[in-house]
């Protein structure tokens, strides 16, 4: 099977991200999507597109439940009314009576975090939401999200690539049966000319994306949402559970370098500008 097990929740390794996708496009990647088989989707309410993979959903033959759906509170809703309200605004743009997943998209200094989880597990009792977890957490936040909250934290949503090392993070997710799931998974594109990866690749005849979603999932408790929009990149993405990398590969991919995220964010940032092919 294709999903990965934490509190007894199955959720499948690689999702549909869908940051930066919005109208038409977000719609049609999310279909395109479903169709080729996946079954975990992420949104947030600042993405500005729950719209949009809502009607994406509905229009689809695949079945409400069989979809694992996560959306993140905007930055300006932590209060206890904000949570709620939001929440609710969230389902009905999402067309939808529940979502798998509700995550704290990002700290905030503001609101005292005990607020917000007691609101997140009002939802959950309620049945609007089936589970809660964090995004951009380091451990110390973390640990006090689980000290608050009644309900367990599933996910902690990070930054995480060849060259974005959360060694600690994990190893800490580990012991609590906590999942990690690797927002940026492509490094904004970086991997994609990488020698190491494309050396691996060549071995699998996989390219370098595959190599480095590959790379996340066969890691314990780690699972991924890639954003694409093309067909051809949305079926390659979960293309990636017929190899198996040895543990000398393993090892070879992990390049921590935060000159190369940062260096790949900036030339996504350019092509989404029209200043690179």
């Amino acid at each position: 099977m294709n999903t990965t097990t934490a509190s007894g929740v199955e959720i499948p390794f690689v999702g549909l991200g869908t940051w930066r996708l919005t109208g038409e496009q977000c719609r049609e990647a999310v279909r395109t999507a479903l169709e080729l088989g996946y079954r975990h989707l992420d949104t947030a309410q600042e993405y500005d597109n729950e719209r949009q993979v809502g009607a994406a959903l509905r229009d689809s033959d695949v079945d409400r439940e069989d979809v694992f759906v996560t959306t993140k509170l905007g930055s300006g809703n932590r209060g206890y009314d904000e949570v709620r309200q939001s929440t609710e605004e969230s389902l009905a743009k999402l067309g939808t009576s529940y979502v798998d997943l509700l995550l704290i998209h990002w700290p905030n200094v503001t609101t005292p975090l005990r607020e917000t989880l007691a609101a997140m597990n009002e939802l959950v009792e309620e049945g609007s939401v089936r589970h809660i977890g964090v995004s951009n957490f380091d451990i110390d936040r973390l640990d006090r999200a689980r000290e608050f909250s009644e309900h367990g934290i599933l996910t902690d949503q990070v930054q995480y690539n060849p060259y974005w090392s959360q060694t600690e993070l994990l190893d800490y997710c580990r012991i609590h049966d906590i999942v990690v799931t690797a927002y940026s998974p492509l490094a904004h594109g970086g991997v994609l000319d990488d020698p190491v990866l494309e050396a691996v690749g060549d071995r699998y005849d996989k390219s370098p994306a595959q190599v480095a979603i590959r790379w996340l999932v066969q890691q314990p408790n780690v699972v991924t949402v890639p954003k694409a929009t093309s067909r051809e990149h949305i079926a390659a993405n979960r293309d990636v559970f017929d190899f198996e990398l040895g543990d000398d590969e393993m090892e070879r991919i992990r390049q921590p370098s935060k000159t190369r995220a940062a260096a790949g964010f900036v030339r996504s940032r350019f092509r989404e500008l029209g200043c690179l092919n």
